[in-house]
């Protein structure tokens, strides 16, 4: 087995393409509102970005599970990635919409591969070095959620918002040229052959309905990522509101990740499994109670407060999303259920950020940033009900295999 002198380099060039893909919604609404005065049409760029991630997820999961030699996949999709990446941002306010989001729409089938690859921990770390090498990897995606939004950020405050996406494409390729170097064996366990199509894409999702704890994880987080969607697009709009420039939204989404990760650290400390629930219930409703506290602030100074105080709400759900899937899940299905449950995470981010498109105009930032608390609250007490709800579990059964 290879040993965990592996990790570094995977947590190399793993956090460097999630750096870009973080940094890609802030790149994107600061690039459209330089070249078009109109940061709402990112949205619909961004819907467009994350959408097939529905379908794309399950089946890169799904892949990288059962090929031999999952490196050359791997390379491959990053490679469409970062390509799809620059073109994007190259081309997003300048070219014809229609154009713009064939675009986005590839970047939606080959994103997932900067998640897919936490799969791959258990091929190259020992068993006892695994709790260790899951909280380094949420710590690469804590510090992702940073450093992406704030180079798009401080590269459009230095040398304006049509810059915005130079260093989020270029940390791309530098992810894309070291990920070969990576040694990614294939499966130690034999993989069952003959799986069709159905239950490629819905094999997690059989276990995530099943499940009580599951389904009630995975509705409200799904419903709470629907206004979630929307943040990228109502940190810059109010950072206009307050009378900030629109940069000024990318320094408040660092702020937000900021404060995930300190909520995330802290989290990794003191969160116990058994206490997963009630941990993802509360930290909803603060993650909303802090969002709704924007709509009253007088300044970027208090905005940036409200936003590290919603961060560091949130970084404990994250913890005790991972610990649920984690502890519920048959383990010969957890990487199908991470891989299905983010993809169901990611396509309601797209409807939130179409959502927000349609009607930022309409009801303003203010408008905004109570309708994206709203669902977080909803979220939970949508968790709350299902985890209530008498149910007749049964264990998951083997999927029937064909189409």
């Amino acid at each position: 087995m290879i040993k965990t002198a592996a990790l570094p380099s995977h947590l190399t060039s793993a956090t460097l393409l999630r750096v870009s893909a973080e940094g890609v919604a802030t790149a994107l609404v600061l690039t459209v509102e330089a070249r078009t005065g109109n940061a709402a049409t990112a949205g619909y760029l961004q819907t467009a970005m994350t959408l097939p991630y529905v379908l794309s997820g399950p089946l890169i999961g799904n892949a990288l599970d059962r090929v031999a030699r999952p490196r050359g996949i791997a390379v491959a999709l990053a490679a469409g990635y970062a390509v799809a990446t620059a073109l994007l941002l190259a081309t997003a306010g300048r070219s014809p919409l229609v154009l713009a989001l064939l675009v986005a729409a590839v970047i939606g089938c080959t994103e997932p591969i900067v998640v897919a690859l936490t799969s791959l921990l258990p091929r190259f770390v020992p068993e006892k070095g695994l709790a260790r090498a899951y909280g380094l990897e949420a710590s690469s995606y804590n510090v992702a959620a940073i450093a992406g939004p704030g180079l798009a950020a401080g590269l459009a405050a230095l040398a304006g918002g049509q810059y915005a996406g130079v260093a989020v494409v270029a940390v791309g390729f530098v992810g894309l040229l070291t990920l070969p170097l990576l040694r990614l064996p294939g499966p130690q366990v034999d993989v069952v052959p003959g799986a069709g199509v159905k239950s490629v894409i819905t094999g997690g999702l059989v276990v995530l309905v099943e499940g009580r704890v599951l389904r009630a994880l995975t509705a409200a987080t799904t419903l709470a990522w629907t206004g979630f969607g929307g943040v990228a697009v109502m940190a810059v709009l109010l950072a206009e509101h307050i009378g900030a420039p629109p940069s000024a939204g990318g320094r408040l989404l660092v702020a937000l990740a900021v404060g995930s990760l300190i909520g995330s650290l802290a989290s990794s400390r003191w969160l116990k499994a058994r206490h997963a629930e009630p941990v993802m219930l509360v930290g909803l409703v603060a993650f909303g109670v802090s969002l709704a506290a924007l709509a009253v602030a007088p300044s970027l100074t208090w905005a940036t407060v409200a936003f590290v105080a919603a961060g560091v709400c949130e970084g404990p759900v994250f913890a005790a999303t991972l610990m649920l899937r984690q502890r519920e899940a048959p383990p010969d299905r957890l990487g199908q259920v991470n891989t299905t449950a983010g993809s169901l995470k990611i396509g309601a981010s797209a409807v939130g950020a179409a959502l927000t498109a349609a009607s930022a105009d309409a009801i303003g930032a203010v408008g905004l940033v109570l309708a994206i608390a709203a669902f977080q609250v909803g979220g939970a007490l949508v968790g709350l009900l299902l985890l209530r709800a008498p149910t007749a579990e049964k264990p998951v059964d083997a999927l029937e295999t064909g189409s």
